[in-house]
């Protein structure tokens, strides 16, 4: 009988050939929003991981959604093409499901990169810009004060979200991945501490979830129901009064009646300074996705510094997630699906060139 973390499942419509994820991890390598040769590397790379589904860095829905000048974004037909060449190349050699976070940085937007430091951009300043936000909030580390979105400019946003997917899904991706974690635009819209706003979009948990909600809704519209679209939140602030757990689950069951192919599970981001992490360790966030997962019947993904196999099996076994992402991880291992398989005795897919790298004592290691 084989592993829990290598049996098959599917999200929306999109069958997934086993339950490791490769979360979005973002490179800032791009230039002017395009992909480049780093990323025909990397994610060329990782398609070769074993996981069952490889979700590409938070990309841009306008220029200036970027966290930084050299994030990624597919906001024209230039960045879409740029994008496609990667897509492309990975559809050659690998059979990996490919998802695509698209994403708007809000008030944590214009920084600089962070091995030089990743503070904030003053919009005077090249490679900076204003950033935006549901209220005119800095970050408590500083930053440039943002300008509080208009009802126009958040009806923009939507349309923005939306004709992204769709270009994603013209590029071959198989699934989208809503960013609605870590701090960025649509977190600081759910979160108390960053929402201020007094229209329909503020105040009540109702009014600060629509704009999440009218973002899915806009997608799904967009593209083809056989396109996954799910969505990554933060279950909770790690700061008191803002976001927390009920207040996930009860947004995961209003994701779930419109249609979410899936729920990724993470916590924190939305400000370093006023958080309160507890002691950080392998699946210090699956608490969060099992409670969200025992509330809906959409599949959860968890996250958070698993490492090894037989915590990523034994958390699909005791219910904790249905996926596994892999993230620091499978960095430091992009053969991390090959090695897991190995652990738990059960098998890998691997390129036809590489079928005979497997050591001594695992030469059935792999799928044919």
């Amino acid at each position: 009988m084989g592993s829990k973390l290598f049996s098959e499942i599917k999200i929306g419509d999109l069958n997934l050939q086993n339950r490791i994820v490769v979360p979005p991890m973002c490179q800032y390598s791009a230039s002017g929003g395009l992909a480049n040769e780093w990323h025909l590397s990397h994610y060329g790379n990782l398609a070769f991981s074993g996981a069952g589904l490889l979700i590409f860095e938070a990309t841009a829905v306008t220029p200036e959604g970027r966290i930084s000048h050299a994030d990624l974004g597919l906001w024209d037909n230039e960045t879409a093409m740029a994008l496609r060449r990667v897509v492309d190349f990975i559809r050659q050699h690998s059979q990996i499901s490919l998802a695509l976070q698209i994403s708007h940085a809000g008030r944590k937007a214009s920084t600089n990169l962070p091995w030089k430091g990743g503070g904030y951009v003053a919009p005077d300043q090249p490679q900076g810009w204003q950033t935006y936000a549901p209220s005119a909030i800095a970050q408590s580390i500083g930053g440039t004060l943002p300008k509080e979105l208009s009802l126009l400019e958040i009806e923009k946003i939507i349309g923005d979200f939306a004709h992204t997917a769709k270009r994603a899904a013209e590029i071959g991706f198989d699934a989208i991945e809503i960013h609605a974690a870590h701090g960025y635009l649509l977190h600081q819209f759910l979160s108390p501490i960053t929402n201020h706003r007094s229209d329909n979009y503020g105040g009540s948990f109702d009014n600060r979830i629509r704009l999440v909600t009218q973002v899915l809704e806009a997608i799904k519209t967009a593209v083809s129901s056989e396109i996954a679209v799910g969505i990554r939140i933060s279950a909770t602030d790690w700061i008191e009064g803002g976001w927390d757990l009920p207040q996930s689950i009860a947004l995961s069951q209003e994701l779930e009646k419109r249609g979410t192919a899936y729920i990724h599970v993470s916590t924190g981001g939305l400000d370093s300074n006023l958080q309160q992490l507890p002691p950080l360790g392998a699946g210090y966030q699956l608490p969060f996705a099992k409670a969200i997962r025992e509330e809906i019947n959409v599949p959860v993904i968890g996250v958070g510094l698993i490492t090894n196999p037989h915590d990523a099996e034994n958390a699909i076994a005791e219910g904790e997630a249905d996926l596994i992402a892999i993230g620091r991880g499978i960095l430091f291992d992009p053969r991390w699906g090959w090695h897991a398989a190995a652990a738990l005795g059960d098998k890998a897919k691997a390129p036809a060139q590489y079928m005979r790298c497997a050591p001594h004592g695992f030469k059935n290691l792999f799928e044919r």
